[in-house]
């Protein structure tokens, strides 16, 4: 080896060891290919040299480092005559023929294409010849190393070989550089997400509540924010009255969803409890617009509102639970005037001084009694709509049944109540207010009507039967008593769903307000007590085949239709009834007595359930 020759290869050495130096040093991708563009220009002796890679969307080739190129050619070639890529390497410029076809591809003289049309702008640089190489890494071509020369020239296999060779080594510093770059990304994009989660959670921490972070994420999104409960309530609002869907919806999600989506033109994130949607955040107008810190931005805000609204349903369940035992404590006979019990309720929003009414709810679902999570969800609507009333009910679940104490002279609230749209402001401030002009059973109905519409909205239930005290019974035991008395008489009549006033129930109903099973049930024992015992001894149901034949207006057919029976069977059983009960069905007096005498039976057995569940 000659000298010549060692000192170039020293010179090739040296650059080799620059690039892998600028990379190691963590010299950003920009300097990394500039860096390329020099060493090229230099070491291969070329008037320009510049490095091009595809754009984002990899329709073209852009300029992204340069030696020797003035920032107005690059500016001008990247934003009016970026290079095309073409779909094969046959046709196009000769950058994109040699990234399509990973081989070089030299023009020794540009004005003798007739497709070149990047000519004025080369005449302006001053260049007339160039050679261009493609950028191979193991994944495949990243990019061309475009050499240029002021001068008509023939690129000669020797300077292909060296240019290739150089472009072998500059490929992988690009990797590298690109790598790095995407990790100081990440570490960046990471560490400007903690000081995201940072701000709010500490706003949460603070006491600023949802109204606080929504506040919050509003200034790091540049944009309006819209927090928003499942039954289409607004938890709060930041940055002006945007045009939001009014449909938050509930359920389950998805197991492989994301908590940020799109709806629409807007960016709709979920804030998730237990599995299921709690509340939903809207941003306008920002589908498909959203930085990846702005993505992490409501990803975080999504976490720390599920903190926000546990902590806000821990603190409703504490309080419900309280309600709860003073209602369990009031049923149970204690003083409602007494300092200790006015105060309890005082401090939870009611006012024990006021006359009320009892309202008694029993949810089902697929027919059958609601199961506890049913009832417990049924329980949060209607304490959702009870809280836009002042004074406030007081409402709480007691022995399976959802359990109001409403005031009479309620009225709704000056704005609206954080209800759904079954029980919304509207529905609710109507309440209060017609419950406060209305008087006797029709206040009772209309406060019945409006609670079974809030309790039917919530999962997992299908129906509500709604039972009212009247209006005259001051005493809240005796009041809870006969509603849940009239439950079971309406259960026995066979009316389910709906609300139930004692004015729908006659006779039963007037019997309710006795509030003496003790009496009532003596009565109906002098008529009904043998065959209650026989139907207990021996599992018959003449009690029952007695009931369904005076309903069945004493046809003997239809009873026998609807206990799925034959009629001589009916016939067996009457002719049974009217020896054991000494009644004959023939004589329209004794059909007045055993009717009047199963009215107050089911009276009797509904004020025991109401006693024993009081």
């Amino acid at each position: 080896m000659n000298g010549g020759d060692a000192t170039e290869l020293r010179s090739w050495l040296a650059a080799v060891s620059a690039l892998t130096a600028a990379v190691n040093a963590g010299r950003g991708l920009r300097d990394v290919l500039d860096l390329v563009a020099a060493t090229a220009r230099e070491l291969l002796g070329l008037d320009f040299c510049g490095v091009l890679v595809p754009d984002a969307a990899e329709r073209n080739l852009v300029i992204a480092g340069w030696s020797g190129l003035t920032e107005e050619y690059v500016a001008r070639v990247n934003s009016d005559r970026p290079v095309r890529l073409e779909a094969d390497a046959s046709g196009g410029a000769p950058s994109s023929r040699a990234y399509r076809s990973g081989r070089p591809c030299a023009v020794a003289d540009i004005s003798r294409e007739p497709d070149f049309i990047w000519g004025g702008v080369a005449r302006e640089q001053g260049y007339r010849s160039m050679l261009s190489v493609p950028l191979v890494t193991a994944s495949g071509v990243i990019g061309t190393l475009n050499s240029y020369r002021s001068a008509v020239h023939e690129f000669g296999p020797e300077e292909i070989d060296r240019l290739q060779l150089l472009a072998e080594h500059a490929a992988l510093a690009i990797t590298s550089a690109r790598v790095l770059d995407d990790l100081r990304d990440q570490r960046d994009l990471v560490m400007r997400s903690e000081k995201i989660h940072e701000r709010l959670l500490r706003v949460a921490v603070r006491a600023g509540g949802v109204e606080g972070i929504a506040g919050a994420l509003h200034d790091l999104l540049g944009a309006p924010v819209l927090v928003q409960g499942v039954r289409g309530e607004v938890l709060a609002e930041a940055g002006g009255p945007p045009d939001f869907p009014g449909d938050a919806g509930h359920g389950r999600r998805d197991e492989g969803a994301g908590l940020v989506g799109e709806r629409g033109p807007h960016v709709v994130v979920d804030v998730v409890l237990e599995g299921e949607v709690a509340a939903r955040v809207w941003v306008p107008g920002r589908a498909g617009a959203l930085a990846p810190l702005d993505r992490r931005a409501l990803e975080h805000a999504s976490i720390v509102l599920s903190l926000e609204l546990l902590r806000r349903r821990t603190a409703l369940e504490v309080e419900q639970n309280l309600r709860g035992d003073l209602l369990a404590d009031l049923l149970a006979g204690a003083d409602p005037m007494s300092p200790s019990v006015r105060d309890r309720a005082g401090l939870l929003g009611h006012d024990l001084t006021r006359d009320h009414l009892a309202l008694v709810a029993q949810v089902t679902a697929g027919g059958r009694p609601a199961p506890a999570g049913a009832i417990q969800r049924a329980l949060a609507e209607a304490a959702a709509l009870a809280a836009g009333v002042r004074p406030r009910p007081l409402v709480a679940v007691h022995r399976d049944v959802i359990v109001a104490l409403w005031p009479v002279a309620a009225t709704g609230p000056a704005t609206g109540s954080a209800t759904g749209p079954a029980t919304g402001p509207a529905v609710g401030s109507a309440v209060g207010s017609a419950v406060g002009f209305a008087t006797g059973s029709a206040a009772g109905r209309l406060a019945a009507d409006v609670l079974r519409r809030a309790v039917v909205s919530a999962r997992g239930v299908d129906d509500a039967t709604v039972a009212v005290s009247d209006s005259a019974q001051r005493d809240i035991v005796d009041a809870y008593r006969t509603a849940r008395g009239a439950l079971t008489v309406a259960a026995h009549a066979g009316r389910g769903g709906g609300t139930i006033a004692l004015d729908d129930l006659g006779v039963a109903g007037l019997l309710l307000q006795l509030g003496d099973p003790v009496r009532l049930r003596a009565y109906a024992d002098r008529t009904l007590g043998a065959l209650i015992g026989y139907d207990r001894d021996h599992g018959a149901a003449l009690l029952r085949t007695l009931r369904t034949y005076l309903d069945s207006g004493l046809d003997r057919h239809l009873t026998a239709r609807a206990l799925t029976l034959h009629p001589n069977t009916v016939s067996q059983r009457l002719r049974r009834i009217e020896a054991l009960a000494g009644l004959d069905l023939r004589s329209s007096q004794a059909v007045v007595d055993a009717r009047a005498a199963l009215i107050v039976l089911d009276v009797a057995e509904g004020a025991d359930a109401a006693r024993d569940r009081a």
